[in-house]
C-alpha cells in the first residue's frame, strides 16, 4: 500500500537542513526580526482558530462524554505518566534533557487539522474528532505548563508561571477569544480560505524550527548527536506512540464504543500538536540553547504519526 510523505514533514526537513547551512539568520546577532515576526505569527494563529472555532458544533459535541474523557484522559495523563516510568533511566545530564525532550511531547495537546483529516479518511466519528481535537488546544494552555513545571528548573529554563501563563493569555487565549467573538463576522471568510490559513500556519511553525534549530547549531549543540542517537530517537518515538494507541483500543473495547468512535479515540488520544509545541517551547523553555534538542522527538513524532496514522486510516477506509 503506498503512503503519501506529508509535505510538511519534507518542509520541517528542508528548514533544519537550511538552518544547518545558514544558522546565522536564526542567532541574537541577526539584524533578521525573526522573534518579532514569529509572535506577531503566533496571535495571528490562535486569532484565525478561533475564527473558524463553531461554538455550535461545540456545544453539540459534549453529548459523548465518555468518548472526550478517554482522549483527554490519553492526552494529559496517561501519556506523561508513561514517560514518567521511564524518568529513572535518564540519570545523566544529557539524558535527562532527552527524557525532558519526550515529556515535553507527552504534555502536549493533541492537534485539530491532522486529527480530523485522518478520523474522516477511517471513516470515524468527525464531529467528536472536532470537538475534542479543539477543546484540548484549550485544556494544554493550562495542563502542559503545569506538567513541565513539575520537572524544570531554573538552571534549565528560566520557569516562572506567572511570566509564562502571561504569555500564553496574550498569545493564545486573547487572540482566541477575539477570533470566537469575531466568528460570526468573519467565520465564513475563515472557512472558505481555510487552505491558505493552514500555509500560513504552518510558514510561522516553520520559522520557530528554523531558529530553534539555527542557534542549537550554531552553538554547536547537537555535536554530540550520532546517526545511533537519532535511530534510538526514532525507535523510541515509534514505540510511545503504539503503546498508547494500543492502550487507547483496549480501554475504548471495554467501555463498549462503535468502530467510529474508537477510531476517533485512538487517532485523538495519541496525536500531539507540533503548532502548540513549537509555541509552548518558545514559552516555556525561552532562550535555552539546547531548545533544538527539546524540539527534535517532537518533530519526529510528528512525522511518525502522521505516516503511521496514514497507513492504519487508509486499510480503515477500505471496510
Amino acid at each position: 500500500m503506498k503512503v503519501k510523505i506529508d509535505k510538511f514533514v519534507i518542509a520541517i526537513i528542508l528548514t533544519i537542513g537550511f538552518a544547518y547551512f545558514f544558522p546565522f539568520w536564526g542567532t541574537p546577532n541577526s539584524n533578521v526580526p525573526i522573534n518579532t515576526i514569529s509572535t506577531i505569527g503566533i496571535f495571528l494563529i490562535f486569532f484565525f482558530y478561533g475564527l473558524k472555532l463553531s461554538p455550535n458544533k461545540l456545544k453539540a459535541g459534549l453529548k459523548n462524554w465518555k468518548l472526550h474523557i478517554l482522549v483527554q484522559l490519553a492526552t494529559f495523563l496517561i501519556f506523561p505518566l508513561i514517560v514518567i516510568v521511564f524518568k529513572p533511566l535518564f540519570s545523566s545530564e544529557s539524558g535527562t534533557l532527552i527524557w525532558l525532550a519526550f515529556f515535553f511531547i507527552a504534555a502536549l495537546p493533541s492537534t485539530v487539522s491532522s486529527s480530523v483529516v485522518m478520523v474522516s479518511i477511517a471513516k470515524g466519528n468527525i464531529p467528536a474528532a472536532i470537538f475534542n481535537a479543539s477543546i484540548s488546544g484549550i485544556i494544554g494552555v493550562v495542563i502542559t505548563p503545569l506538567w513541565m513545571g513539575l520537572f524544570l528548573n531554573n538552571e534549565q529554563a528560566d520557569f516562572d508561571f506567572t511570566s509564562i501563563y502571561t504569555k500564553l493569555i496574550v498569545q493564545i487565549i486573547l487572540p482566541v477569544i477575539f477570533g470566537v467573538l469575531l466568528q460570526r463576522y468573519f467565520g465564513a471568510f475563515a472557512q472558505k480560505h481555510s487552505a491558505k490559513l493552514t500555509m500560513f500556519d504552518k510558514s510561522i511553525i516553520l520559522l520557530i524550527i528554523y531558529k530553534s534549530f539555527a542557534e542549537s547549531f550554531y552553538e554547536g549543540v547537537f555535536s554530540s548527536v550520532s546517526l545511533l542517537d537519532l535511530f534510538g530517537l526514532l525507535i523510541a518515538v515509534i514505540s510511545l506512540f503504539f503503546v498508547v494507541y494500543y492502550l487507547i483500543g483496549l480501554v475504548a473495547k471495554r467501555l463498549h464504543f462503535s468502530l467510529e468512535d474508537r477510531i476517533t479515540a485512538q487517532y485523538c488520544g495519541t496525536k500531539k500538536s507540533l503548532v502548540h509545541g513549537t509555541v509552548f517551547s518558545k514559552i516555556l523553555f525561552g532562550n535555552m540553547l539546547s531548545l533544538g534538542i527539546i524540539l527534535l522527538p517532537l518533530m519526529l513524532f510528528h512525522a511518525t504519526q502522521i505516516v503511521i496514522v496514514s497507513f492504519i486510516a487508509s486499510k480503515l477506509s477500505k471496510r
